[in-house]
């Protein structure tokens, strides 16, 4: 199994029944070191799963920032299918937790 962190549309219902034909099961947590932005989505795949036109991305911060979200376990074929739903803004790293978990998370490319 794969630790993945969201701190937005990944955490949405709909995004989760359309990406992974599941919800997901998740715990709350914290991405450390980083900063949140929006930045606007133009894809039409993305836009009519989210309904969202602005997500949320991270960036890194100073040391004692911190970004609330949900850390999530699923598998492999599901980490792809999350791959395949982010746009190019965004890249997946793997990033420390506050909780000293560390999680998949998808953060400005």
């Amino acid at each position: 199994m794969e630790l993945l962190f969201s701190y937005g549309t990944l955490q949405q219902d709909s995004v989760q029944l359309a990406q992974f034909g599941r919800r997901l099961a998740g715990k709350p947590d914290a991405l450390m070191g980083f900063r949140q932005e929006m930045v606007q989505i133009t894809d039409p795949d993305v836009l009519a799963k989210s309904g969202k036109a602005f997500h949320p991305i991270v960036l890194p911060g100073r040391k004692d920032d911190q970004v609330p979200g949900m850390v999530f376990e699923i598998t492999a074929e599901e980490l792809a299918a999350a791959d395949s739903y982010e746009v190019a803004d965004y890249k997946r790293i793997a990033a420390p937790l506050a909780s000293g978990l560390t999680a998949w998370v998808y953060v400005k490319a």
